[in-house]
């Protein structure tokens, strides 16, 4: 079993910056990915950015590439997303994911365990 906890959400002017945690606690030993997703309301969960558990390779949705950056403290068990020059249509909650294989890490059908969530919200 893997627990996930997210923090860092709030309130955010557009043009501003973010930074989310994601941290866990478990078997993170099985654990090959780990990713952000975000859901706006109405619309679809959509892959954010995800990073390898052990190795560090990244991984970046087509909408952030260049302004956000997933980086990982393996001693602290926590997976952070730095998140800059954010816009209003980025509201959302932002989940963190987990998964044991490093197959198919843009769909979030393919995860395993999942955090509650936390919300950005980015005012114009």
């Amino acid at each position: 079993q893997v627990m996930l906890v997210e923090s860092g959400g709030g309130l955010v002017q557009a043009g501003g910056s973010r930074r989310l945690s994601c941290a866990a606690a478990g078997h993170m030993d099985r654990i090959g990915f780990v990713s952000w997703f975000r859901q706006a309301p109405g619309k679809e969960r959509e892959f954010v950015a995800g990073i390898a558990w052990s190795g560090g390779s990244t991984s970046y949705g087509d909408n952030i590439k260049g302004r956000f950056a997933v980086s990982k403290d393996n001693a602290r068990y926590t997976v952070y997303l730095q998140m800059n020059s954010l816009r209003p249509e980025e509201t959302a909650v932002y989940y963190c994911a987990a998964k044991t294989t490093m197959m198919g890490v843009t769909n979030w059908l393919n995860y395993d365990y999942w955090g509650q969530g936390t919300q950005v919200t980015v005012s114009s």
